[in-house]
């Protein structure tokens, strides 16, 4: 068998999306699969053992570009792919395996894609509320039961190339180091407040860690915000904007403990197994949650929550304002790190989603 499946555009389903690649494999080892996506997301698939190569979509996002899409189909022909996996919903991201000739097209109805896929399925959200299961169940034919637990996302990373990261950016592990990620592409809704970040960073950097800041050049400001309120600026490094994805991904790995709002930084961390505090206001850990054992998520779960809207329809953002840094240090507790003797477990709890005025494991 040999595959080609459509990539998904945003940095967090991507790392999602392994779990697919996963399940093929586990079910036929030697199965070929190749990835076709943004170029941004190449260091992402790169470090999936289960992918032998990324394709480089020459389309942006969003774009139609109808006769690059022929062109690119036509030359995937002589790849002789059997199969064809289109996880985005969209009209246009079938066409390339269409006009690859791959044999087998699958992918879930979307935008109508009646005979662009012949494998066209009608999606049930309520059976497969997880995203992960969404792509699993497109590992196996319609309707049959999907593995328990499901895979979750392992980025690989290599140690020659994660300390090559490290000696670009002038950084040391002498002391342990608190990854945060306070950007969130979606928008401002899913941005727990920098001010709160900086109240994590001072209590850690007070028990002797490090602070690494993570983030695209859109997440500068925020980024620049929580240093500029940090007294010990030489333990804290703002890497936002600075970094490839790659060694962003590289970095990321060395982190003992990684607070994170709902984003692709956040699934990437969890990929990487990182200890994970994860913040949800306006979007669902039940829909995207990370997939590792050792992390939890928060959630304060008001009435007016999940909105799943980029900003607060109602303007107070009480679902992140009302989440205080308390509650994250007594997460990273929960997670087996020993603040004051900087000390981490070496068998962190399970994945656990909190509501704050009671728990709900997920």
């Amino acid at each position: 068998m040999k595959y080609l499946i459509v990539g998904p555009s945003w940095v967090g389903d991507m790392v999602m999306a392994q779990t697919l690649f996963i399940a093929l494999k586990k079910q036929h080892p030697q199965t070929t699969i190749d990835v076709l996506a943004p170029a941004w997301s190449l260091p992402i698939i790169e470090r999936m053992p289960e992918v032998r190569r990324g394709i480089e979509m020459p389309v942006g996002h969003g774009a139609l570009e109808l006769r690059v899409r022929y062109r690119l189909g036509e030359s995937l022909r002589q790849e002789g792919y059997t199969h064809a996996i289109t996880l985005p919903n969209s009209f246009k991201s079938a066409l390339v395996p269409y006009w690859a000739k791959v044999g087998q097209r699958i992918g879930w109805r979307g935008e109508m894609r009646y005979g662009l896929l012949n494998d066209l399925r009608k999606l049930d959200k309520s059976r497969y509320p997880l995203m992960v299961a969404r792509f699993v169940a497109l590992a196996y034919p319609d309707g049959a039961a999907l593995p328990e637990p499901l895979p979750i996302p392992a980025l690989m990373v290599n140690d020659q190339t994660v300390n090559d990261a490290r000696g670009r950016y002038n950084l040391n592990t002498d002391r342990p180091i608190l990854a945060l990620c306070p950007g969130a592409e979606f928008g401002p809704s899913k941005q727990w407040p920098a001010d709160y970040y900086a109240e994590v960073a001072k209590s850690m950097l007070q028990q002797g860690w490090q602070v690494w800041l993570f983030g695209s050049v859109k997440d500068q400001p925020v980024t620049t915000q929580i240093k500029d309120a940090l007294p010990a600026l030489e333990h804290c490094h703002n890497l936002a904007g600075t970094t490839s994805l790659a060694d962003a991904i590289d970095l990321l790995s060395l982190a003992a403990a990684v607070v994170s709002n709902d984003s692709g930084l956040m699934h990437i961390a969890a990929a990487l197994s990182r200890p994970l505090v994860a913040v949800y206001g306006s979007t669902s850990a039940g829909h995207t949650p990370p997939m590792n054992p050792n992390s939890v998520t928060l959630s304060l779960q008001l009435d007016c929550s999940p909105c799943f809207k980029r900003e607060c329809p109602l303007g107070h953002m009480n679902c992140m304002k009302q989440l205080l840094p308390e509650q994250i240090l007594a997460a990273l507790k929960q997670l087996g790190i020993n603040l004051s003797t900087l000390e981490t477990s070496v068998t962190p709890e399970p994945s656990k989603a909190l509501d704050i005025a009671g728990s709900d494991a997920h």
